[in-house]
């Protein structure tokens, strides 16, 4: 009716006319696939008996509507892999395209299996006993007999090797997991939390502010290092106890006027900042860091806190912070817990906070409550500038700094403190490409560094149990194993083991045991929960990010030192971060600001605001194809299709939903896209 209103045809599709041969149903026609599901609908009210001719012709119209949700489908992805071709999209050269290549051998074998496997059923083959060699109808015959013993011969027993080998990789893994969910589950019935004894800063305390140093290190962020540099110079701190430097490794120049009128903005203010820009930017972060110390005031300071461009700490972070290494000397870390201020914003990053709130709330705070050694994350926190010192300062050798200063900082019997409950604003990467970046550096560098530092923790003079947890739980247990077992297992095992049937993978490893794990990963978040399908599904199509960043860590392949920054959105945090934005910033006029800066630089700040008042509102990019995703998809919907002939249920909906996952991410429909 809606569509006569509007003066056009709603109808789509070609008319079916459908004869039935009892009375009770005369003439359907449907106009399309939703006609056709509701006809099929009717045809089922009335508890009426049917024919095998009308339950024929209920599932041809349950198939006609799947047919066209395949063909709407294909042409989506067909449009979307000619936009790709046309940009660009893909593989990039020189990376992962092993891989890649391997990807596709072994979907170009699952396709020709498939193809003899429905041609064996087709004929009945795998139906009979093996037959004498007078009963052999044909070549063919003789040739899928010979194929099937050895699978079962040879091939099985490959797979069997590999399968255990991963499942009990896979145990162990899952036994790590469970044991610090229990560490965690003990530290909040306990209530065991780390504590500042009394009130230093009450009136009359006495209590001597030691001096800090406060570093943002920078490069081509402009989305967000103005509101990091507002709330590191809010910091309830004395001011002529503390120091700011901002390390701005930007190559954009316009940036770094703009990066120069902030600070000039709040020393003006009186806040002691200073700018720093390196002309031989070596090294990324840690080359920023360690040319940043080397400075000679340095020596001056006690502490260093350290704040990436996107995060806002509290004004009361030192005082929460800073107090913990009052009388506990040996103490060379505090290191606060991230929160994020768009976890919300799509499923991409509802899923990254899934993994993060794991991540800080059980390992981290257990290893810091029971072994006082984490992995320092970079950001949001304080060290000891004698520890840093006497562990070797930062080293442009890896593109984890982080790690590698902490690893190297337990080696000299520094111990770290872990505190939950002090939260320091950050964002979440809301670009599939972006957060694969950035886990491709996150699985590259601790493998990098592991063979870096492997036989420093050999030798190092600490006890042989502190060495087993570096070396077999904190490397290769949580940064090898799990990338290798869950890629292996759930990506090339379990394909296989649909063509080759002989040797199949229980259920419990394909459906109980990563649910349950799943299940304990979410327990930090519970808010969370119903994503505990799409979590389970997109952990898994990140293993091959993960696996092929490992492999090109340990092996120190091509693209094993990269560093890419990840590319911000610049959301406010919250509204009580733009209300003293404004506060501080309300008194400053332009007059004031000019005294500090140049004439030339004030030049060139006045055409870059008219640049960007006259440049056009920016379009979102075309989403990406992703080759190595989108062909494993294909691979998993291929096996699923062979499990079918074997009627394993349980495999058939792991396969398909998982190459549905892949297919996603293959086509970058998930997250958003940023310029």
């Amino acid at each position: 009716m809606g569509a006569y209103l509007w003066g056009k045809d709603g109808r789509r599709g070609s008319p079916v006319v459908v004869t039935m041969g009892n009375p009770n149903y005369s003439v359907v026609e449907i106009d399309g696939p939703d006609a056709a599901a509701a006809a099929a609908m009717a045809m089922d009210k009335g508890g009426r008996g049917k024919t095998p001719k009308q339950l024929t012709w209920v599932l041809l119209l349950r198939a006609h509507r799947a047919a066209g949700y395949l063909a709407s489908l294909a042409a989506a992805v067909g449009r979307r892999l000619r936009r790709s071709s046309s940009s660009g999209g893909g593989v990039a050269g020189g990376r992962g395209r092993l891989m890649y290549r391997f990807i596709k051998g072994f979907l170009v074998l699952s396709l020709l299996a498939l193809a003899v496997e429905l041609a064996a059923y087709w004929k009945g083959w795998p139906e009979l006993r093996v037959p004498e060699m007078g009963e052999i109808e044909s070549w063919a015959q003789s040739a899928y007999i010979a194929w099937m013993s050895f699978r079962a011969d040879y091939i099985r027993r490959l797979i069997e090797f590999l399968s255990k080998s991963c499942i009990f990789l896979f145990v162990i893994q899952s036994m790590d997991r469970l044991i610090l969910c229990l560490g965690c589950f003990w530290i909040k019935v306990r209530k065991i939390k780390q504590r500042i004894e009394g009130d230093p800063f009450r009136e009359g305390s006495g209590y001597q502010y030691p001096m800090v140093l406060v570093q943002i290190p920078m490069c081509n962020e402009k989305e967000v290092y103005e509101q990091s540099i507002s709330a590191v110079c809010q910091l309830d701190w004395p001011r002529e106890k503390f120091l700011i430097q901002v390390l701005d490794d930007s190559s954009d120049e316009s940036i770094q006027m703009l990066i120069k009128e902030e600070v000039s903005k709040w020393s003006y203010q009186g806040v002691n900042i200073v700018y720093r820009h390196r002309v031989l930017r070596t090294g990324y972060k840690a080359g920023n860091l360690m040319s940043a110390m080397s400075c000679d005031y340095v020596k001056d300071y006690e502490f260093v806190a350290i704040f990436d461009a996107d995060f806002q700490p509290s004004p009361d972070f030192l005082k929460k912070t800073i107090p913990h290494f009052q009388g506990n000397p040996e103490l060379g870390l505090v290191q606060a817990r991230w929160s994020f201020v768009n976890k919300d914003e799509n499923l991409l990053t509802r899923l990254q906070n899934i993994n993060l709130c794991f991540h800080f709330e059980v390992e981290q705070q257990v290893n810091g409550v029971f072994l006082n050694f984490f992995g320092f994350n970079g950001t949001a926190g304080v060290w000891r500038i004698q520890a840093l010192e006497e562990s070797g300062g930062w080293l442009e050798r890896t593109t984890v700094e982080d790690m590698d200063i902490a690893v190297r900082a337990h080696l000299n019997g520094w111990k770290f403190i872990f505190l939950n409950d002090v939260k320091v604003l950050c964002e979440l990467p809301e670009s599939y490409e972006a957060y694969r970046k950035q886990q491709h550096r996150w699985h590259s560098g601790p493998m990098h560094l592991f063979r870096l530092c492997l036989l420093d923790i050999i030798t190092a003079k600490i006890s042989s149990w502190k060495k087993a947890n570096l070396i077999l739980l904190f490397f290769l247990l949580r940064k090898l194993i799990l990338p290798f077992y869950s890629f292996t297992l759930f990506c090339v095992i379990l394909p296989l083991t649909m063509f080759v049937p002989e040797a199949e993978l229980p259920v419990w490893v394909i459906c109980y045991v990563p649910v349950c794990m799943s299940f304990l990963n979410i327990l930090p978040s519970l808010r969370s929960f119903p994503f505990i399908v799409p979590y389970l599904l997109f952990e898994n199509t990140m293993s091959v990010t993960k696996f092929n960043a490992m492999v090109s860590g340990l092996f120190k392949l091509g693209n094993s030192y990269e560093w890419i920054v990840t590319k911000k959105s610049g959301r406010s945090s919250e509204s009580d971060v733009l209300i003293t934005v404004e506060k501080g910033t309300k008194d400053f006029s332009l007059p004031q600001l000019q005294k500090q800066i140049s004439e030339g630089e004030m030049i060139e700040l006045k055409m870059q605001n008219e640049r960007q008042e006259k440049a056009p509102l920016v379009t979102k990019k075309a989403n990406k194809v992703y080759k190595k995703e989108l062909v494993l998809s294909l691979l998993l919907l291929t096996a699923a299709t062979r499990s079918l002939l074997s009627a394993q249920g349980i495999h058939f909906y792991f396969l398909l939903f998982q190459g549905i996952s892949f297919l996603f991410v293959g086509l970058d429909l998930i997250g958003e896209q940023i310029d």
